[in-house]
């Protein structure tokens, strides 16, 4: 079974940070694939832009050598790279000086009529910059579009600053603020699952479902990050933005269509009903957690602190929050989020558990019965799970088993699995913000953490020490199994 590939139109895709890791490990290759599967339209070119003095063909080496890298064995073709190449191009511009703006306006008049996405891979204390650069040297067109990563701001102030700094230079419907977790399949197929069939919707509200799980887990440490991360913490990093996104896809009331308006509409609506945590409440719902040194993969690890070198921190490497949303649907069901570093493996998944059967017909010897879950798997291995009791076959008697309605996609399609950022790239080009998170989501995402921040730093919450290869500290074992419950740590 293969999928149907639209063509885009024909685009320029302007990378500022296009000789950086992001655009090594992740935009090249994906744009490379796009090409593979033959969604371009001619002329299209991608543009490499950073302060970096290199030459078109040595861009072009660059890209060669970051696919040879990061292609899976079999993907590197060479005729297909030197096709990829050819629209390759680069320009050494300054984002706070006037130096290369004018060459990067001279190439881009080159395809004034086509879609113009400028992507900023940069550090975000130069988006503002940018922003206003591309605004004044009037490479806006009525086709243009930017693209934002996260983090977008480190609390509410920040981030309206910096909204307001783009929105300066570009209309909201031109912003597309990227998550690439939006773009994996699995949580498009959320979607799916809940409005395209008339199993689940029905049960998906507080009468049916006991509780809600959301895991973003990684077996990975600081990977040369310690800089930004000891600034930021697993609440800023994840939750904040890939966890709350989940959840809202996970709890919001169906949209009118799939309209990206009306989508994020819906998600807005979640965001605003969680239940607020302050300094009254934190202590009880939250966990903070920082790893120390223990055995991860393939042998032993360091901890947090001496991954920093011998510093002092208080920056949670894992965090783990019961949250609450105050409405009908939802009223009653709590939403168990966690995310964390150096934890037992790389997993992101979302667990829906049914409530228990009201009544029991079987006797005790049919053995114990289990709650129905549903298991949305984000990575490693995309997919999803219905477990269900069934009877163990035999002439012996009644006995009940749990088993799984298991649909793997790499299995059930039998296609290669397209990275998030593939799809996201090309819904700019579409102009699809659907997938995107939209000022007010962002505002209302940081007005729900910004008081968890404040807690912790008005009730002094401190880190718990978690060895790393665990499963993250003791008291988020108690979080959640204080509620009768407990986490599901299937790899």
């Amino acid at each position: 079974m293969s999928s149907q590939i639209i063509p885009v139109e024909p685009f320029d895709y302007v990378v500022f940070g296009g000789s950086g890791d992001l655009a090594e490990r992740k935009l090249l290759p994906a744009l490379y694939h796009r090409q593979i599967e033959g969604q371009f339209t001619e002329p299209t070119r991608v543009i490499g832009a950073s302060r970096s003095p290199l030459t078109h063909e040595e861009y072009r080496k660059f890209a060669r050598d970051a696919l040879k890298e990061h292609l899976k064995k079999g993907e590197y073709d060479e005729a297909e790279v030197e096709k990829f190449c050819a629209r390759l191009y680069y320009v050494s511009v300054d984002a706070r000086t006037d130096a290369g703006w004018d060459q990067l306006k001279k190439l881009l008049d080159e395809g004034k009529e086509r879609v113009r996405a400028f992507y900023l891979a940069v550090a975000p204390g130069i988006f503002g910059d940018i922003s206003q650069k591309i605004h004044d040297h009037k490479l806006i067109t009525k086709s243009t579009r930017i693209v934002v990563e996260k983090p977008i701001g480190r609390d509410l102030a920040s981030a309206l600053q910096l909204n307001d700094t783009i929105g300066r230079a570009f209309k909201e419907e031109q912003i597309f603020r990227i998550d690439h977790y939006l773009g994996k399949e699995t949580v498009q197929n959320l979607m799916a699952l809940r409005f395209a069939n008339a199993l689940y919707e029905p049960l998906w509200n507080a009468n049916y479902i006991d509780h809600v799980q959301i895991t973003v887990a990684e077996s990975v440490g600081l990977e040369g990050r310690a800089g930004y991360y000891d600034t930021a913490g697993a609440l800023r990093d994840m939750v904040q933005n890939h966890i709350l996104q989940l959840l809202c896809l996970t709890a919001m009331e169906v949209p009118s269509s799939m309209d990206s308006e009306a989508v994020r509409d819906e998600k807005l609506k979640v965001l605003r009903a969680l239940k607020p945590l302050n300094a009254s409440n934190v202590e009880q719902a939250t966990v903070r957690g920082q790893y120390r040194a223990g055995a991860s993969g393939s042998g032993p690890v360091k901890g947090y602190l001496e991954e920093l070198e011998g510093g002092v921190s208080n920056t949670e490497t894992f965090v783990a929050i019961k949250a609450e949303i105050n409405n009908w649907r939802w009223a009653g069901v709590p939403f168990y989020i966690r995310t964390g570093k150096r934890l037992t493996g790389r997993m992101s998944e979302i667990v829906i558990t049914f409530k228990p059967i009201p009544h029991a017909i079987f006797d005790q010897a049919a053995g114990r019965i289990v709650a129905n879950q549903l298991i949305i798997r984000l990575q490693p291995d995309e997919g999803v799970k219905q477990s269900l009791m069934i009877k163990d076959p035999g002439p012996g008697g009644m006995r009940l088993r749990n088993v799984s309605l298991d649909m793997s996609f790499a299995q059930a399609f039998n296609v290669r699995n397209p990275d998030a950022y593939e799809r996201l790239l090309m819904d700019v080009v579409r102009s699809n913000q659907t997938l995107f998170m939209r000022r007010d989501e962002v505002e209302a995402a940081w007005r729900w953490v910004d008081p968890i921040l404040k807690g912790w730093e008005t009730t002094g919450q401190q880190v718990q020490g978690y060895t790393a290869g665990t499963w993250g500290p003791s008291q988020a074992i108690a979080l959640i199994e204080r509620d009768g419950r407990t986490w599901h740590d299937e790899i």
